[in-house]
């Protein structure tokens, strides 16, 4: 992993943390100098402790585990997307859905759920479809697709969570926190260090700053696949064998994604209001 120069950081505005007032005292070890109320962040901290989630995140590729990129803020989801497909990794981009961790059972069936759809979709089955069923199907599909889409061929649970944002996230690492999943977080000043395993301190808000650090991470992985990176996001390929009857057997159990969260015990806080 290449070690990201200090100047680099600086140009991205990685330094640039939040007002003095908002910080949260328990960053202190990261802060350099509060300048003008902002809170600067300690870049020598960022570097080492950047190369040590890295080089943690290139060993668990190495070993095939389950990385999970998770950054839901709208003006970064598509360098959580775009990065985590570069470097093989799951993603989460859109929205957290609770019980993901401490209740993966029921998540498990909302994946295989998501795959049998967009295997009929590929199938040519819906041809023969009437326009209320086609309804039906398209708003599962699509609500499926955008909570679980980037996780969708993930075959066993997650070993690992990259977050951005440690306070968006808040459910996530609360989940990760009690099923034993490892973090990694780019945490800002007004974050909770915390059961982070592998803090990375930066400004969390910055676009520049987040995709360097992400990019960063992304090449470790990379380099823990030895340039063999994992299509773990493949197109869902058809299967042979649906017909009208399939489609007409499995409808009445079209169950809109949105009900699944009635279905999941969430067991984490509600989620913090984005910095």
């Amino acid at each position: 992993m290449q070690t990201l120069e200090i100047k680099d950081l600086l140009e991205a505005g990685v330094h640039l943390g939040h007002q003095r007032k908002k910080w949260n005292p328990k960053m202190q070890p990261y802060i350099y100098c509060d300048k003008d109320g902002i809170c600067i962040i300690n870049l020598v901290k960022t570097t080492e402790l950047l190369e040590r989630a890295g080089t943690f995140l290139k060993e668990a590729a190495s070993q095939k585990k389950n990385i999970i990129f998770v950054g839901t803020k709208r003006h970064i989801s598509d360098i959580v997307k775009e990065e985590a497909i570069r470097c093989g990794a799951f993603f989460i981009n859109r929205r957290w859905l609770g019980g993901l961790l401490t209740n993966f059972d029921t998540i498990r069936q909302r994946l295989n759920r998501l795959r049998e759809l967009e295997e009929m979709q590929e199938s040519g089955t819906l041809q023969h479809s009437n326009k209320k069923e086609l309804a039906v199907f398209n708003k599962e599909l699509d609500k499926l697709q955008k909570t679980l889409g980037g996780i969708k061929n993930m075959r066993g649970k997650p070993d690992i969570l990259f977050v951005v944002d440690q306070q968006k996230e808040e459910i996530a690492i609360k989940e990760a926190q009690l099923t034993g999943v490892k973090i990694a977080a780019i945490i800002d000043t007004n974050c909770n260090p915390d059961g982070i395993d592998y803090p990375i301190p930066g400004n969390d808000d910055s676009i520049r700053s987040v995709k360097l650090i992400i990019s960063s991470i992304a090449d470790a992985i990379i380099e823990g696949h030895e340039g063999q990176v994992p299509d773990v996001h493949k197109p869902v390929t058809a299967k042979n064998g649906f017909s009208k009857k399939t489609l007409t057997n499995i409808k009445p159990q079209v169950q809109p994604a949105v009900q699944l969260v009635q279905e999941i015990t969430i067991t984490a806080a509600p989620q913090g209001q984005e910095a």
